[in-house]
Parts: structure tokens; sequence; C-alpha cells
């Protein structure tokens, strides 16, 4: 990774906001019942971690870990409010009410069978007991057939995920359908997001994937080298505009540094939030009270 003094400042979020606001279409009908700007399909963020993480410096985003955290529970299999808790991310419990849960045919606070815990961790396979671990795949994958082109991991399971099987998830996956490219020594990965509130959700995303990307490389005894981040549904809600555009008025500044704690872990699902530490990160003044639709 470069010297901090010497890495260029990134302006791929502040042109992705733009786009919508500028470019894209208004849409008053959809699940969150909240009136919002989309565009469909924006370019995708392509991220040269020698220039630092992604974890954006028009705000300060200081719940970083507890995304780092999320990640890890879901590929550790977590679907319910107290697992993710205990991984650090506490912010679930608001989708996770009794009233939701139970008009799903769901316990309070489980996310259900087609949540990304399941769908990563214990993917539904006839005759297999537990399901399927995409992950596990995943990193025997990088390892014995780095060069191969199914090292992917999706998050849908369509039959519990849709609109018109037989729904068992509250929140359907938005993010995590993940391909990996080995060159030499050197992977990337790209991920991509369905649908994306890109006010709020979007940091969160960017530094979790970046940290997953680490973690991969480390097992796998490659280096990381490339996170591109790709959209389908990339939105604005109405009541998140003011505080967008208050970014915009912000310059950009140089990524920090995101780097794993413990060199010697070599079992992807040991990794926890604990092991990351970011440095040189001097962001804009935090944004507070950003509103969420869900």
């Amino acid at each position: 990774m470069n010297e901090y003094s010497s890495r260029k400042p990134d302006q791929q979020y502040q042109d992705l906001l733009r786009l919508i606001l500028e470019k894209g279409e208004r849409q008053t009908q959809n699940n969150q019942a909240v009136p919002c700007t989309t565009f469909f399909k924006p370019p995708d963020l392509d991220f040269d971690l020698s220039n630092g993480a992604p974890l954006i410096t028009e705000r300060k985003i200081g719940f970083w870990r507890k995304a780092v955290g999320e990640i890890f529970a879901m590929i550790n299999g977590a679907h319910t409010v107290d697992q993710f808790k205990s991984y650090g991310c506490d912010w679930w419990s608001q989708w996770g009410t009794k009233e939701v849960c139970t008009s799903l045919g769901l316990p309070e606070g489980d996310f259900g069978p087609g949540s990304y815990g399941v769908a990563f961790h214990n993917f539904p396979t006839p005759g297999r007991e537990g399901g399927f671990n995409q992950f596990e795949a995943l990193v025997r994958g990088l390892i014995e057939k780095p060069w191969s082109r199914t090292n992917l991991v999706s998050p849908w399971v369509p039959y519990y995920a849709s609109e018109f099987g037989d729904r068992k998830v509250f929140i359907a996956p938005c993010h995590g359908w993940i391909t990996c490219y080995v060159h030499g020594d050197q992977l990337d990965m790209c991920m991509k997001q369905r649908s994306c509130d890109v006010p709020i959700g979007l940091p969160a995303n960017l530094i979790q994937y970046a940290a997953l990307l680490l973690t991969l490389a480390q097992v796998a005894g490659l280096k990381p080298r490339r996170y591109i981040h790709s959209i389908d549904h990339a939105h604005i809600y109405d009541d998140q505009r003011q505080n967008v555009e208050k970014m915009l008025e912000r310059e950009p500044l140089r990524f920090p540094t995101l780097r794993i704690t413990d060199p010697t872990i070599k079992n992807l699902f040991a990794f926890r939030a604990e092991h990351f530490e970011i440095a040189d990160y001097d962001p804009h003044p935090a944004i507070n009270n950003i509103p969420v639709a869900f």
C-alpha cells in the first residue's frame, strides 16, 4: 500500500451521488414507501487498494467496525438479531421486530432461511444436511484452482427471498454477489449489489467487503489488489437529499489504511471485527441522523 502522503483523493463516491441527483429517475413506489431518485446500473466503483481502503471521507464513518463485524457474522451463518450482536453489529434490531417476523411466520429476531447468513453458510441443498457452505468452497477454489471462473458466491435463495415464492426473510439480500479473480499472486474481487441506499448503506458495504477481500487474500496466500463494487439500483431517498448536498460541498480526502492485526489467521471463519484497524483516517466531520428507509 502506498504511503498516505502519496495517495490521491478518491472522488468516485461523490461522482455517484451527483450522477443519481442529476440523471437519476424519480421512483415514488418501492418497498420502503419513501420516494427516491434512482439510477439503474451506474459505472462500477473501482478501487486500487494501494491507494488506501475505500472508507469514505465526505463524512466520518465511525461505525466501520460494526460493518466489518456484520460481514463476518454473515459468512459464519448468523441469522438472528442476537447472533449479529455477538459479532459487534447491533443495527438489525430495528428490523427484526416481533410484528415483522410474525408476519413472515418467523420467530422474533430471526431473519429467516432467505437471509445472508443462511445463503452464505448453509445454502439449502437437497440431500445435504446443514446445506452448502459457499465461503468454504470459495476459499478452497482460491487455493486449489485460483484460475477458475467459478470462484464466486451468491446471497440469493430464490424460493425464500423472492416476492413470489414462499418469502421467509424480512429484508431480501441486497449485496453479496461475489466474484474473485486471481492474477499471479494478486487477488481482485468484485461485489455486485442489486439495491443500494447510497448515503447510508454504501459506506458500510465498501469497507466491509474491502475487509473481506483482505481476509480472503490472507487465507489463500495472495495479495489484495483491486476491489470493484457494482450496483444495479442506486438510490437516494428524498429525506436524505439535504445531507447528500452537504457531502457534495466537501472536498474528497485521501483514503485511510485498513490492515489485519493478526497475520497468522488462516481460517476465514475465525476473523472478527477486532482483527482490523484503521490508520490515517482524517475525514470531514460526521453527519448524524441521516434517515434510513426500511
